[in-house]
């Protein structure tokens, strides 16, 4: 089965200007989540769709037999179009059995997470068990609404919180879908998705300047303790 890794980039953000482009960990963000993708033999592309070609060959990426740079159209461009507009203009437009969507914010994913996701899916697609795959944190913590009203416990009744019914929550690290399943809900999740939880370093999503601060003493952290990815 073919399939294509889809991360869209912009050259600019609202929270963390510049960020796809700024010096993570010794390299641009950008690339922490290629190289990862390009590393997963079970990729057979990686596209880019992108407003920012000129900046990603002044950082030393241009298009290759696995690279795909598609110049954004400017209908689509701006911060508020949805991510699912971008997707399907990728998916009219590339063609692949299952088509795997991730962002370069998620710098700490890691391969093993990545072929896990792949080969779960390819399994449920076979079996009829599942149309999308998606990430997710898996979180036991005690919830109140604005209004102070549990939402998942009794007050009066405290029990260990490793006992309470798992939420989960959606990472926006990994979605698996086919064009059948995108055409059914317009969205990456399809009717009848299933969950892959992955580990709380891995689930780093930078969205503001304290997400990059937190991600870059994580990733120091963890090469100096020889365990990164």
């Amino acid at each position: 089965m073919k399939v294509v890794a889809l991360m869209p980039m912009k050259a600019n953000s609202e929270r963390v200007r510049g960020k796809n482009f700024r010096d993570f960990g010794g390299k641009p963000l950008f690339r922490w989540m290629l190289d990862t993708l390009k590393s997963v033999s079970e990729i057979d592309a990686v596209v880019i769709n992108t407003d920012a070609r000129e900046i990603l060959a002044e950082n030393g990426l241009i298009e290759s037999e696995r690279v795909i740079i598609r110049d954004r159209k400017s209908e689509i461009c701006g911060d508020f179009v949805s991510m699912n507009v971008i997707i399907n203009d990728d998916i009219q437009n590339i063609d692949a059995d299952i088509y795997l969507m991730t962002h370069t914010t998620n710098p700490l994913l890691s391969k093993k997470s990545v072929e896990a996701a792949i080969s779960q899916f390819k399994a449920a697609l076979k079996s009829g068990e599942a149309d999308s795959l998606f990430t997710v944190n898996k979180v036991q913590e005690r919830f109140y609404d604005a209004d102070v009203n549990a939402l998942n416990h009794d007050p009066n009744n405290l029990i260990r919180t490793q006992d309470l019914n798992p939420w989960y929550q959606e990472n926006s690290n990994l979605y698996l879908f086919t064009k059948e399943s995108f055409s059914r809900t317009k969205a990456r999740i399809g009717k009848n998705p299933m969950m892959l939880e992955t580990a709380p370093f891995e689930s780093t999503d930078i969205d503001t300047p304290d997400d990059w601060d937190l991600a870059e003493v994580m990733v120091e952290y963890y090469k100096k303790k020889g365990l990164f990815l």
